[in-house]
């Protein structure tokens, strides 16, 4: 299968199992374990700030970081395709009582102005307070957009303007910075809580860095625990973690080049809809064209069907994500696949009867 469905669908390498199988371990709920330590050490050194703290998953760093920013009857200013929004269950209002206030972004990316302007006057009893201004880099649903430091400038200036706290989904930051060309620390600098996730283009098995001050460590670490993300000997874990931004980190933009690759071939099928101006970083949205009169998952299906894994968002709407298991040769053959299932009619919906 050439799994293209999602960055989060990789395999750790040898190399890594092998990084693993070596940790020195120790209790991580007393700070003890080494291999931990280390790895919070490295993200924090990463991101400029003071300080980080393991966990299971990116949706936990995004919770927890809502939590420790918001009491109930907060709002939460973000944009509409955010992560937070529509992927973690409702955790926000579950977890932390809190309002999500969506903008119409583009392509992921809101704008200072469209943020300062959803920012409630503080005197209005009748109205939630404005509490957190997040952002998503990469945004996912936009397409992969890469953020433009002036853009992130632009929201941590109106946070500090209204004294609002800031919060970075950096999922795949580290692909925002290999696209750029601008350090994470960068894209990270002003916001009050940043984190990375390991299980995505970095390749590992599963968990996430946060990121944050000093001060502000001791909630995090509360919030961890009362969430249930607070563990023992997670070194086997955080040493996948290190052996990625050690060896992974580099080859990023491999799977850049790769997307666009496959980008480029989707634009040459016939039936195939694709904004090549989308595609920035590892991910490609491409759209069904509707005279072609033929559902997405359908052709989903189909694709499976022949060893090519790409999924359907929507009735026209499909979705490639490149990574590390995912080679330029196996780029020719999922298009090659995706051709030919598009020119033969596999998937297409048969007669009434």
């Amino acid at each position: 299968m050439i799994n293209l469905y999602s960055d989060t669908q990789t395999l750790p390498t040898r190399a890594m199992r092998e990084a693993m199988a070596r940790a020195p371990v120790g209790d991580e709920q007393r700070l003890e374990d080494p291999s931990v330590n280390r790895l919070c050490e490295m993200v924090a050194d990463l991101l400029g700030k003071e300080s980080a703290v393991f966990l299971p998953s990116g949706t936990m760093c995004n919770e927890i970081s809502i939590r420790v920013h918001c009491s109930a009857g907060d709002e939460v200013v973000a944009d509409r395709t955010a992560h937070i929004v529509h992927f973690e269950g409702g955790a926000p209002a579950a977890l932390s009582g809190v309002m999500v206030a969506s903008l119409d972004g583009e392509r992921g990316v809101y704008t200072g102005e469209q943020a300062r302007a959803a920012v409630r006057d503080p005197a209005n009893r009748y109205a939630p307070r404005s509490r957190l201004l997040a952002v998503e880099q990469t945004a996912n649903l936009g397409g992969g957009t890469v953020w433009p430091i002036e853009a992130l400038r632009a929201v941590v200036e109106v946070a500090g303007e209204h004294g609002l706290a800031t919060h970075m989904d950096g999922a795949r930051l580290l692909n925002a910075a290999a696209a750029s060309g601008v350090p994470a620390r960068d894209h990270a600098r002003g916001f009050d809580t940043v984190w990375i996730d390991l299980s995505k283009g970095l390749g590992c098995p599963v968990g996430a860095v946060l990121a944050t001050s000093r001060g502000r460590l001791g909630d995090v670490w509360r919030w961890k625990q009362r969430l249930g993300g607070a563990m023992r000997q997670a070194g086997i874990l955080a040493a996948a973690g290190i052996h990625a931004l050690d060896h992974h980190v580099d080859r990023l933009p491999d799977d850049h080049r790769h997307a666009r690759r496959f980008a480029e071939g989707v634009a040459g099928i016939p039936g195939l809809e694709i904004d090549l101006d989308s595609v920035e970083s590892n991910i490609v949205y491409f759209e069904v064209e509707e005279a072609a009169r033929r559902p997405a998952q359908e052709i989903s299906e189909a694709l499976a069907e022949r060893g090519v894994s790409i999924g359907a968002l929507g009735p026209r709407r499909l979705r490639a994500v490149t990574h590390l298991d995912v080679a330029a040769a196996d780029v020719d053959t999922a298009l090659a696949v995706l051709r030919d299932v598009m020119e033969s009619g596999e998937g297409r919906p048969g007669p009434a009867g």
